[in-house]
């Protein structure tokens, strides 16, 4: 029987992060930079100016008043010199005339068109962007390993740069077995059940960054599943089935066929029976999960996303955790270390405390953590202190 930790491992080695591509701004969000961004030349490229006003030398806005020589509109290209004692109209974003150090903002003057009165003296520096102020050229300004979000993409875009080297998102297909499932909305006989696990990995793989391709429930039937399973290589980075490891073993009979697939008991709880490895000539790593959708929510946190996030590019592959005291006891199976839904309640300062669920979905639906019962305690009694994953 394999630990969780050498199950765990199994998994990480099964999967590798994908190979860098080249991607437009778009489709970067949400995925890992897989190169450090390097700053072309400074930015911005000369000083601009921060807000509307007028740009002079500092000094000229101690007199209390200025010639309006001429105007600045943002976009303009061409270089104009101040003269001595006078002021220039511009508007925010336009470049700043050479012998102009500051910019005061239009509300705090008259509006002048010839000549403008200012309400104060303003300092060298104020409400000017300075050339290079964001970026100096050659400098690192996005690190490798960084998620591309809204303030990332600014930098780009800002950078001019229109594509960008990422890890992309691993493209995972769900695949759930058995006969007797049924999609949600379709009248359900005696002896059917509702695909739930296919719905909530799929779920489960968006919210970690990936891209989930949830194929319908599919029949335990040796060639059907082959059939299935063979389709859909082409578009998986990640194969997951849930189910078809009790009955007949049909999965592993399907994907052992396929490639080189182990299947092993794990000392957890809940789940018992699960395979990794890969199929399609090792090019498509596969994890085969159980059919029971407490234990597959549970393989998921365990097993699945940590991969998936090391497939992505990401370093921090664990969901934070925290020690807490129990509410109340239960008994635990010896020999394994189960996963416990629970409810997480506390500060850092003050302690935190968890209050177990029923093992069941709407247990966990109710829980924000996973209260982690090591492998030698048979017997969880009230205000024992557990680690905590804190469900995000």
């Amino acid at each position: 029987m394999r630990t969780v930790s050498e199950h765990l491992q199994a998994c990480l080695d099964a999967v590798g992060q994908l190979p860098p591509l080249a991607v437009a701004l778009a489709d970067a969000v949400g995925c890992v930079l897989a190169e450090d961004v390097i700053a072309p030349s400074d930015n911005p490229v000369v000083d601009l100016a921060a807000c509307d006003g007028y740009a002079l030398a500092a000094e000229t806005s101690r007199e209390g008043s200025a010639r309006v020589m001429d105007v600045v509109r943002a976009g303009d290209a061409g270089v104009l010199r101040l003269v001595p004692g006078a002021v220039v109209r511009i508007d925010s974003g336009a470049p700043m005339p050479v012998g102009a150090d500051a910019v005061i903002p239009l509300e705090e003057t008259d509006r002048g068109e010839a000549v403008v009165a200012f309400g104060r003296a303003i300092t060298p520096g104020e409400n000017v962007r300075t050339q290079g102020g964001e970026a100096r050229s050659g400098e690192a300004v996005l690190a490798r390993g960084t998620r591309v979000g809204a303030r990332q993409v600014a930098v780009l875009a800002g950078l001019g740069r229109a594509r960008v080297l990422v890890h992309p998102k691993p493209r995972v297909v769900i695949i759930s077995v058995g006969v007797e499932l049924t999609e949600p909305g379709r009248p359900a006989s005696a002896g059917q059940v509702y695909d739930a696990n296919g719905h909530a990995l799929a779920t489960c793989v968006h919210d970690a960054g990936g891209v989930p391709l949830r194929v319908g429930a599919v029949s335990d039937q040796v060639r059907e599943l082959r059939e299935v399973l063979e389709d859909q290589l082409v578009r998986a980075d990640l194969l997951v089935t849930t189910g078809g490891l009790s009955q007949g073993d049909t999965v592993r009979d399907v994907v052992t066929a396929m490639g080189d697939v182990r299947f092993d008991n794990v000392a957890i709880s809940p789940g018992r029976r699960w395979g990794v490895g890969h199929v399609n000539d090792g090019a498509t790593p596969i994890f085969c999960l159980p059919g029971d959708p407490l234990a597959v929510q549970v393989a998921y946190e365990t097993f699945v996303r940590p991969a998936l996030l090391s497939m992505a590019g990401y370093t921090e592959l664990y969901r934070p955790s925290v020690r807490a005291a129990t509410t109340s006891g239960w008994d635990s199976p010896g020999g394994e270390r189960e996963f416990v839904p629970v409810v997480l309640q506390g500060t850092p300062t003050g302690g935190y405390t968890c209050e177990p669920q029923t093992a069941s979905l709407v247990g966990l639906a109710e829980a924000n953590a996973l209260a982690v019962v090591p492998e030698d305690v048979t017997a969880v009694g009230q205000g024992d202190t557990l680690d905590c994953l804190i469900l995000g």
